[in-house]
């Protein structure tokens, strides 16, 4: 084992993972605003609504996610129409290309999680709100959404740390996120066993920290549980 390259290329790797860190920040935002949507028409009682979400969401959980990075980064650029866009800016580089294919996923993941927990919301809730006149909207922002959040706070915090071990894919649309420089060290060094090494303990550390990060805000939203015990 040799420590002195991991001590080398240290720097470089934690560039990568500084990278990593934004694609998975601003994918998992976007991902956030879409899956909100997502999840309020997959509730919803009108079948116009509910049935474009779910196929929605059965696509994008159905398929590999290196697939949709493909489709997205490799597969729109084929069309003229696309090519002669004013997006094509966007999606001719790799840094937005990754940051959409990873914002659908986990749009779709999100969504079912929320899903679930509206629908897992206690019906005396909704049916007190009800009887205090609220209407469908004012129930879901006072008391739906603000209740289903909680209940799908520790299914979101294993979709972040999916999403940062799915980001590693970034590196195959030559990214140089922690996973691809690790790939772009080794090349040079010979040292794979070394760098990757260090690559894991580093995903290790990140993950530790956000599952610290999750549990701290469970013990923050749940507070009023604990005082009533």
């Amino acid at each position: 084992m040799n420590l002195d390259v991991i001590t080398a290329n240290l720097p470089k790797l934690l560039q990568g993972a500084a990278l990593t860190l934004e694609l998975v920040a601003l994918s998992l935002l976007a991902g956030a605003l879409l899956a909100l949507p997502l999840a309020l028409m997959r509730v919803s009682e009108r079948r116009w609504l509910r049935l474009p979400a779910y196929a929605y969401i059965f696509v994008f959980r159905g398929t590999p996610l290196l697939v949709q990075i493909f489709l997205v980064y490799y597969g729109l650029g084929q069309f003229a129409g696309v090519r002669a866009s004013a997006l094509w800016p966007i999606l001719r580089e790799p840094y937005w290309c990754a940051i959409i294919a990873f914002a659908l996923n986990t749009a779709a993941y999100t969504a079912e999680i929320l899903r679930g927990a509206i629908q897992a919301v206690p019906v005396g809730e909704v049916e007190a709100a009800k009887a205090f006149g609220m209407s469908r909207a004012l129930s879901l922002r006072r008391i739906i959404l603000p209740r289903a959040l909680r209940i799908a706070l520790p299914a979101y915090g294993n979709e972040v740390i999916l999403m940062l071990k799915g980001s590693a894919l970034a590196s195959t649309i030559t990214l140089l996120d922690l996973t691809g420089m690790a790939r772009t060290i080794i090349a040079r060094t010979y040292m794979p066993v070394e760098i990757f090494l260090a690559a894991g303990l580093i995903y290790l550390a990140i993950t530790f920290v956000f599952v610290q990060l999750f549990r701290l805000l469970e013990r923050r939203l749940g507070r009023h549980l604990a005082a009533a015990r």
